[in-house]
């Protein structure tokens, strides 16, 4: 089927477990795969959730479950020949993306596109498409395979630059580097924690951003959407907390949706995307933006929409997919997100402190039912409303602040 083919028109769905129903596989079961899955669940799709271990968080509300190592191509093919799915739905960057072009090539429905997942699962060829052939600004960059290479981006870029893998998720191998000492031990880091051991690396040059914000954009049968903007803090590259709406300087939005409407069409397909920008300036004046990664699927920052707008990030993305009208995104108050973090690792991990994190005005909690811990994982996520942004933040820290994750 042509990446440009027109999404599953929803108009008669069958019934789960029975012949005619409509199969979703979802290739990632963690917490964003789960309501992914809880979504499809409700308009009646049947569910195949596949992760590398067992028990992942999607797969106590799918149909069926499937562990594999999704990046050997060939248990990839064997799960998608048995199970026959009408949709093929990656919820993670850790995919044997070139066993997906050719699963579409034969006429497998890859969402949003093959290609999609190919192109965003590597920061090479993301960053190619979106500033040499986009023409989009972003950082200044160098990629580089050799210790060399490296050593001449950082003379090249100048500190303080970041350094990441061109293969990894959650912060993993990603380094800020300030001083001459740290270096080498980015290099290294960045070489150890990549998705492939030993694989290339960038190196970005330092923008002083004062906002970074999440544009979730839906492309659907209906035309192109945007959700109201989200800014988000990270620590080491991974997220922990978002809020709704971020404010921007009235010109920025603009040119933010504009970025993002061109990076998403350039990616093809049906779904929501999350697309992440740099804002450089305060809004009280003009604002410069930078591109910056882009996720074909729901991103984590954009759990805050699951009190803050009408409808979810994850039921816009199961609306686009299957060629449902997505009608008007409205915001129904700010709102905020704040992660719940493991401290140690357990391999039954328990939680105390609801009963007084619940105490939180309008706060709600969200434990994603992870079978272990380690350190700083996330585990769950606590949601508050607010008269202001400010106040929607602070009572999501507070709530998750609570909430304890005995190991």
């Amino acid at each position: 089927m042509a990446p440009s083919a027109l999404p599953v028109v929803a108009a008669a769905l069958g019934t789960p477990l029975q012949p005619g129903a409509l199969r979703l596989l979802l290739l990632g079961a963690g917490e964003l795969g789960r309501e992914v899955a809880l979504e499809a669940v409700r308009l009646g799709l049947e569910v195949i959730a596949v992760d590398r271990y067992d028990h992942a968080p999607a797969m106590a509300v799918a149909h069926h479950r499937r562990v594999i190592d999704m990046l050997d191509g060939a248990q990839l093919r064997q799960v998608v020949e048995h199970t026959q799915p009408s949709l093929i739905v990656p919820e993670v960057e850790a995919i044997a993306t070139d066993t997906l072009v050719t699963l579409e090539a034969e006429g497998w429905r890859v969402i949003p596109t093959a290609r999609a997942t190919q192109l965003t699962m590597n920061r090479e060829g993301i960053r190619r498409l979106a500033a040499e052939e986009l023409g989009l600004k972003t950082s200044p960059y160098r990629f580089a395979a050799t210790e060399a290479e490296y050593l001449d981006a950082v003379a090249a870029l100048g500190l303080p630059c970041v350094v990441k893998p061109i293969m990894s998720s959650s912060g993993k191998g990603q380094s800020t580097v300030r001083q001459e000492s740290e270096i080498l031990p980015a290099w290294h880091y960045a070489r150890e924690a990549g998705r492939g051991k030993g694989d290339r690396v960038i190196v970005e040059g330092f923008i002083p951003f004062h906002t970074e914000i999440t544009l979730l954009t839906v492309r659907a049968a209906d035309g192109t959407h945007f959700c109201p903007p989200i800014g988000h803090r990270q620590e080491s590259g991974d997220y922990r907390e978002s809020w709704q709406p971020c404010p921007l300087h009235p010109d920025t939005l603009g040119i933010c949706q504009t970025m993002a409407r061109q990076i998403t069409e350039a990616l093809g397909g049906w779904g929501l995307f999350g697309v992440e920008l740099f804002i450089a300036e305060p809004p009280d004046q003009p604002q410069t933006v930078y591109f910056s990664e882009v996720s074909p699927r729901p991103h984590d920052t954009g759990m805050v929409t699951m009190v803050s707008q009408n409808r979810s990030e994850f039921e816009l993305h199961m609306r686009a997919i299957l060629g449902l009208p997505i009608g008007e995104i409205r915001l129904l108050q700010p709102g905020a997100s704040a992660v719940i973090l493991a401290s140690g690792a357990s391999d039954a991990p328990r939680y105390e402190g609801l009963d007084t994190a619940l105490q939180i005005p309008t706060s709600q909690v969200r434990l994603f039912g992870k079978p272990t811990a380690h350190p700083n994982r996330r585990m769950g996520v606590a949601l508050a409303l607010g008269e202001t942004v400010d106040q929607a933040r602070e009572r999501a820290i507070a709530c998750a602040h609570r909430v304890r994750v005995v190991l």
